[in-house]
């Protein structure tokens, strides 16, 4: 076995030329980390604003008296501005269940808007109502938890359900 300078004299590499060559990888590292993380940061965007993401919780997770708390937390459900939300609902019902009532009879003008259309589903689902009640600037918001069942209302397009518009008891 030939000593380490020997080897590399025969294959004619220094050991100087490595050395220079270290600054320029320990940079393309950087980058590669750079471009990794922004990429990420886009398609949080994406994720964040699906319904499923942010509303839909089947089978529903277990945490009950923190539900919210900890659901909440973990989907990083907050204002645009990085407030608390006021409150916010989560449907425990299968996704195709969710789907269907893109094609309910029940279509109508959605409350808040006159002229965009909801659907509103044909059989009660059952639902988690998150109502703040601490905290102003996310993460730092407390929720109540309440257990309900009511019709849902969604706004859809070609897909399926797009937004999440609110409930009726």
């Amino acid at each position: 076995m030939l000593p380490v300078k020997a080897r590399a004299r025969r294959a004619g590499v220094k050991a100087r030329d490595v050395k220079g060559i270290l600054p320029l990888m320990v940079l393309m590292v950087i980058v590669f980390l750079l471009l990794l993380f922004w990429e990420n940061e886009l398609n949080e965007d994406v994720v964040l604003t699906s319904i499923e993401h942010l509303h839909v919780d089947y089978p529903q997770s277990a945490a009950p008296p923190r539900y919210c708390n900890h659901i909440i937390l973990q989907r990083v459900i907050r204002e645009p501005d990085h407030t608390c939300k006021k409150m916010h609902v989560f449907i425990h019902e299968r996704p195709q269940k969710i789907n269907s009532i893109c094609t309910s009879s029940k279509k109508m003008a959605c409350p808040n808007y006159s002229d965009i259309f909801c659907f509103q589903s044909e059989a009660r689902f059952r639902l988690t109502v998150c109502q703040l009640i601490e905290g102003v600037k996310y993460p730092a918001c407390r929720y109540q938890i309440s257990p309900r069942e009511g019709f849902v209302l969604v706004t859809c397009d070609d897909l399926g359900p797009v937004n999440f518009q609110g409930y009726v008891d």
